[in-house]
């Protein structure tokens, strides 16, 4: 095999893993690519973060760096996605989206201190002020999003993967304690991408501590008699553990109520309290709902977002003894709950380092 032409090994098949799959075959169109995986899309497993998230484009990234631009690109790909006309296929649709906040903006975290503005402002539209007279009892400001997206994850998956395998992009359903036992199966892997996740919690040669869960549980209702014209969300910081949000998944995904962000907390047991609890807090943010006791409900979930202390990992290891001669291992996991808004640029960002990794002479 090439150097230009290296056989890729992806671990992992949620979305970080199989958008990883697809921006690698965009730049390597005949190289070897084989996704190996426990769990692939229409699975149902608290081990498969995937399919439990809300989903849609919202950015919690401030850094002006790296995690801005890979919900940028994200961002785009979603529009290009809209305007070609891909809506139904992908499960991707472009909704509006009212962040209501209940503390003043220099206390919400989302304002990139750099620059002293929300980085996305313009990306959407322009973020537009609610009058006070609008807002919920005991809120701050709030902020419509004129376009955002929305996603139906089982659609979204399901694309996702059909695309790699139209791609020729090989899929194995396996599960291995290790990256080494892994490798060992895959002889003539020269470059290994680890997209597990929490998985890598638990990966003998890997192990990383930083990793923990974030617990979240959510909803499933039957889309309302009177349609919902935005997504909402409330929330007293960018990032916090009450955060409620409503998001209706496109193309009679029904609508997805929560949430909770439970770090630590690797529980799959649904907490009816909490449930009773989110349903209230939904119906009070979005009108449209109505009364919690005319919802219709349709399945109680709860998944474990990726957290990392420190943020992602996406970065190059070589251990020559453990993995073999020659082969690169690329790490890309710990993107909490951002995983869908990222996914493209976080893609672009790894088939970079691929690209490094492959160049003569390179010390990654």
């Amino acid at each position: 095999m090439s150097p230009s032409q290296p056989n890729i090994l992806i671990i992992g098949a949620g979305v970080i893993g199989l958008t990883n799959a697809l921006v690698l075959r965009e730049k390597y169109p005949t190289a070897p690519i084989t996704i190996v995986a426990k769990h692939f899309p229409g699975d149902r497993s608290i081990e498969y973060t995937s399919p439990w998230a809300g989903a849609n484009w919202c950015s919690m990234a401030h850094d002006n760096g790296l995690l801005e631009q890979c919900d940028r690109i994200s961002f785009e790909r979603f529009k290009g996605f809209v305007e070609k006309g891909l809506t139904y296929e992908t499960g991707v649709a472009e909704m509006g989206l009212r962040a209501v906040f209940d503390a003043p903006i220099e206390q919400t975290g989302i304002i990139t201190e750099e620059t002293g503005k929300v980085w996305y402002d313009e990306l959407v539209g322009g973020l537009q002020h609610v009058k006070k007279e609008e807002l919920p009892s005991g809120a701050t400001f709030a902020v419509d999003f004129p376009q955002t997206f929305h996603i139906n994850t089982q659609t979204y998956l399901g694309w996702l993967q059909n695309q790699a395998l139209s791609k020729s992009i090989r899929t194995v359903r396996r599960h291995l304690p290790s990256l080494a036992s892994l490798l060992s199966s895959f002889p003539s892997t020269t470059i290994l991408l680890n997209c597990t996740a929490l998985g890598s919690y638990s990966l003998t040669d890997v192990r990383d501590l930083n990793l923990y869960p974030t617990r979240g549980q959510t909803v499933l209702v039957a889309e309302p008699a009177t349609p919902i014209p935005r997504m909402y969300l409330r929330s007293p910081a960018r990032i916090d553990p009450s955060t409620t949000y409503v998001f209706p998944r496109p193309h009679g995904g029904g609508v997805v109520l929560g949430g909770c962000r439970q770090d630590g907390n690797w529980s799959a047991d649904v907490d009816p309290e909490l449930a009773a609890d989110i349903v209230k807090r939904c119906c009070a943010l979005c009108p449209e709902l109505g009364r919690p006791e005319d919802l219709q409900v349709i399945s109680h979930n709860v998944g474990l977002r990726p957290g990392r202390k420190g943020g992602p990992r996406m970065e190059v290891e070589r251990r020559r003894e453990e993995w073999g001669e020659g082969v690169s291992v690329v790490h890309c996991y710990g993107h909490a709950g951002a995983g869908y808004q990222a996914s493209w640029g976080v893609a672009e960002h790894v088939a970079g380092l691929v690209q490094k990794t492959l160049e003569p002479g390179s010390k990654l």
